[in-house]
């Protein structure tokens, strides 16, 4: 087969050609089915169709890959899917870092609760996957339960923004938001991880409003935030929140049904099949609590006090894990914990 030029190139055929060629230049052919100009190199681009986010470098690739195969236990049609390498790409990487199923770093007795970015490709819900149409991973953390490496809960924070002005955002496609009424396209983000650990993700809509997600986790609990800058010359008010908790990948809790749930505000709770485990999810101040049996997902909706124009608001966020049966009894611990309070969030969530 001749050469394609550069221009002729996808940018998932060039990113793969390029990978081969530093990594596994004896693949090339296979990988790419054809070669790239001598001078090519991959665009940096983050330009995402559906589920594809292809990976802007070797180093990025390695990183998703260890998160996809090590704790999420994707296939290789889900790898597929969020990265555009084929499977024998993906097949040759995954020999090359040596990275299986089966030799995953074990978490240490003492180490914090595992929180990954969601990487996408793999849908978050069971049921009701019509009002969840190419849901975006820059809003979805896995949060892994304490007792089993391979279940977790995907927390999407914030899954949906109303406002005075409408539906202002949604991590993914159903409802027409503000921006797809105008037909403006909202650019896809990542997370960042920062220097002490947490998880981070901040968009600036096009009128001016921001909004930042913060994910701390500790041994006990996940502490999550929400801050809102209103950089629009429009006062805000109504501002509700959607932040949802999807239980699909949590062994024994992903029942469609809300048999199972306990909702005491702001405290939403899911009891595991065997009656002795739970998971805990709280905001605040809290909307509304409530239960989706067909995702199956939890909902501690919070929301904003008004906003007015160069203002900023907080929320606060909660996610546990308890063992035993006295839920009631935990929902007390944790509120004895403050961390609804500034003090004892302060030390948790730094201020910025």
């Amino acid at each position: 087969m001749n050469p394609a030029s550069p221009a002729t190139l996808t940018r998932r055929n060039l990113l793969t050609a390029s990978l081969a060629t530093t990594l596994l230049p004896q693949a090339q052919p296979a990988l790419a089915g054809n070669e790239p100009a001598p001078n090519a190199q991959p665009q940096p681009a983050r330009t995402a169709t559906g589920q594809n986010r292809p990976p802007a470098s070797v180093d990025e690739l390695r990183t998703w890959l260890e998160n996809m195969v090590w704790y999420h236990r994707y296939t290789l049609p889900e790898i597929n899917a969020v990265t555009g390498l084929d499977p024998e790409a993906i097949t040759r990487f995954l020999a090359k870092f040596e990275i299986t199923p089966d030799n995953a770093p074990p978490r240490g007795a003492e180490a914090p609760l595992l929180v990954l970015p969601y990487p996408g490709g793999r849908h978050p819900r069971i049921g009701f996957l019509d009002g969840a149409i190419e849901p975006q991973r820059e809003t979805k953390v896995s949060i892994f339960t304490p007792w089993d490496p391979a279940s977790y809960v995907v927390a999407d924070i914030p899954e949906a923004l109303w406002s005075n002005l409408g539906l202002t955002y949604l991590a993914h496609t159903h409802i027409p938001t503000v921006w797809d009424k105008q037909e403006i396209t909202l650019e896809p983000l990542e997370w960042r991880r920062t220097a002490e650990g947490a998880l981070e993700c901040e968009r600036k809509l096009p009128n001016g409003i921001a909004f930042r997600t913060r994910v701390v986790a500790g041994r006990d609990a996940v502490r999550m935030s929400l801050r809102l800058v209103n950089g629009s010359p429009q006062p805000l008010s109504d501002l509700r929140i959607q932040n949802c908790v999807m239980l699909r990948g949590a062994q024994g809790f992903d029942q469609q049904t809300n048999d199972n749930k306990v909702l005491q505000s702001p405290y939403v709770a899911v009891r595991s099949s065997e009656g002795n485990r739970w998971i805990i999810t709280a905001w605040d101040p809290c909307h509304r609590a409530w239960a989706n049996p067909p995702c199956p997902c939890l909902h501690s909706d919070p929301k904003f006090p008004d906003c007015g124009p160069g203002e900023v608001r907080h929320l606060r966020g909660w996610l546990s894990f308890y063992e035993g049966t006295e839920i009631e009894q935990e929902f007390a611990r944790i509120e004895q914990t403050g961390w609804r309070t500034t003090s004892g969030w302060v030390a948790q969530i730094p201020a910025s």
